[in-house]
């Protein structure tokens, strides 16, 4: 029978793509990650890594023990799930991977709530894009993922995640209340806040002012939303502000676009189950 470890470790490296990676994740050396993998190697007795440039790739062989012991995964973590609901209190650490609106709102108040729940279930929270965040979970690095998507960019599907939406967050356009400016269409000469290109949140924005006939001045590019929120607010460029992103102010009019980012949550399947997964799940709430 192989070794479940060694099994573990050649599916960490399909995740991290380089043995300096796995070595770093798990606290161990490369050399000691490479000395594990041999002997795995000679017990399934057939090559299971091959050299790529300067790294190394699975073969064939590796990739379906590595599709067996995500089998493997999936069921140890649907046997934790039935342990843990016999049990009379949840406790715990859950990782949570947020972007960073729903960390400043939603994932806070989750944490207040559940100290009042769960006084013994610890939430800890990393701020990570999406793009990074899903792999990270694949690899176990978190248990849950708090993602955004805009109109017309629906995620790719993921083998062994589990995606479902939460929330629709409403999408205002931000003017400064100074501007003679009314709605899109008054825009076409402004500046803007933008997010940066390569964001799904840039891409709806383009697309949007585009349809309205212009293509925008985009003189400001952070992934602070709150900073747009403050640019708008002094009067130095209009922007697109979710509602989660934007406290009310007199110094800011925001006019409804009547369409809406959606926030989804993603856990690895085969968790879905756990006490702890499911009461983080039920105490994010949109307020």
């Amino acid at each position: 029978m192989y070794d479940l470890h060694r099994l573990r470790l050649l599916r960490e490296l399909s995740h991290r793509g380089t043995l300096a990676a796995v070595a770093d994740a798990l606290g161990y050396s490369p050399s000691a990650v490479s000395h594990q993998l041999g002997i795995l190697e000679r017990e399934v007795k057939a090559p299971l890594l091959e050299p790529a440039g300067r790294g190394v790739r699975l073969t064939p062989a590796a990739a379906m023990l590595v599709a067996r012991t995500e089998t493997i995964m999936r069921e140890l973590e649907r046997a934790e799930a039935d342990i843990a609901a016999g049990r009379t209190d949840i406790i715990g650490t859950i990782r949570v991977a947020t972007f960073q609106t729903a960390a400043h709102t939603l994932v806070l108040d989750a944490i207040d709530r559940l100290t009042d729940r769960h006084p013994r279930l610890t939430v800890t929270f990393a701020h990570l894009n999406a793009e990074a965040a899903i792999p990270a979970l694949l690899a176990r690095d978190f248990d849950l993922v708090l993602s955004e998507d805009y109109p017309g960019n629906p995620p790719a599907p993921h083998p062994g995640v589990t995606t479902r939406a939460i929330a629709d967050d409403p999408l205002f356009l931000a003017i400064p209340a100074d501007w003679s400016a009314r709605g899109l269409a008054d825009l076409a000469d402004a500046p803007w806040g933008m997010e940066p290109p390569g964001t799904a949140a840039r891409a709806w924005t383009i697309a949007t002012c585009r349809a309205a006939g212009f293509e925008p001045h985009v003189r400001y590019e952070t992934a602070d939303l709150g900073l747009h929120a403050a640019i708008a607010a002094r009067g130095h460029a209009a922007a697109f502000l979710p509602r989660l992103a934007h406290a009310p102010s007199p110094a800011i009019r925001l006019v409804p676009t009547g369409q809406a980012r959606t926030i989804t949550l993603s856990t690895r399947t085969g968790s879905d189950d756990n006490t702890a997964v499911q009461a983080f799940t039920d105490a994010v709430t949109v307020p």
